[in-house]
């Protein structure tokens, strides 16, 4: 190892570089897979004119597909399924030269699931940007779509009192983070159970717990302890939110709303900054 000093910008100057470099492979890989959807589209387009002519059936497109990885040995990507994928984007995006920068910015398989589980455009578009936002697996937008994430976000109305409370910007993206309803179907709990079996559910399962909440929720802790006036306070569950850039208080009840519920958080939130 050289023993030589270095200058003293030398880190300053290490990471611009390795940024560059990041930025870089970041623009290769989509567009590589800009270039791989006009491809798909492009093969997609060819086979859906060729089924309007007689005798294109399944079996041909089964012929078409061992051919095709006959002239391209050891590449990938030209099964039976997948070209009858490139028909199906192909019809579902006749406008795809007006999208397909959206359309990009996720991989193949996410398209496939898009277009294969949502039949709105505008839908598809918006669950691409939270996938990016996200960094949302294949099989984590699955479960986000089979829970209509985009309905509980964005269409069932919200009981909030955010405009009042926060600043205009704040309040914008508060109402964005919230979702009605919420479901946690991954808990298994017995027909009697109580709020401290909820709680335990809800921290043995955090992962799946946190993944509802949605993106910037950070676990503080359980029966987090307050002092207010020389008594004791806990609450239920704390979070912080690293886009709001705030506490998020949750208090679990097993019984229907009641006033008094809203009033201790509120009780807790003034009194315990």
């Amino acid at each position: 190892m050289s023993n030589e000093i270095l200058p003293n910008n030398y880190n300053e100057t290490l990471e611009l570089i390795i940024q560059k470099i990041e930025y870089a492979q970041q623009k290769a890989v989509i567009s590589a897979n800009k270039t791989l959807l006009d491809l798909y589209w492009d093969i997609g387009n060819v086979i859906l004119n060729k089924k309007k002519e007689q005798g294109w059936g399944a079996k041909v497109i089964d012929t078409l597909s061992k051919d095709i990885t006959s002239a391209f040995p050891g590449t990938k990507g030209y099964s039976s399924r997948n070209l009858k994928y490139m028909s199906q984007f192909a019809k579902t995006y006749t406008n795809y030269l007006d999208i397909k920068e959206e359309l990009s910015k996720v991989s193949w398989s996410h398209n496939i699931v898009l277009m294969s589980k949502i039949k709105d455009e505008k839908e598809r578009i918006w669950y691409i940007n939270e996938t990016i936002k996200n960094g949302w697996a294949r099989s984590v937008l699955i479960h986000q779509i089979d829970y209509g994430l985009y309905d509980r976000a964005t269409k069932e109305e919200k009981t909030h009192n955010f405009p009042k409370t926060l600043p205009p910007v704040q309040s914008e993206l508060a109402v964005q983070t919230l979702k009605d309803p919420y479901i946690f179907d991954f808990l298994t709990l017995s027909k009697q159970y109580k709020e401290k079996d909820l709680e335990e559910q809800l921290l043995r399962h955090i992962t799946q717990f946190l993944l509802e909440l949605g993106a910037g929720f950070a676990f503080v802790g359980r029966q987090y302890h307050l002092e207010i006036g020389g008594d004791d306070y806990y609450i239920d569950l704390l979070f912080y939110h690293l886009k709001l850039k705030c506490y998020v208080v949750i208090e679990l009840k097993t019984v229907e709303f009641q006033p008094e519920f809203a009033r201790k958080v509120e009780f807790l939130f003034v009194c315990g900054r």
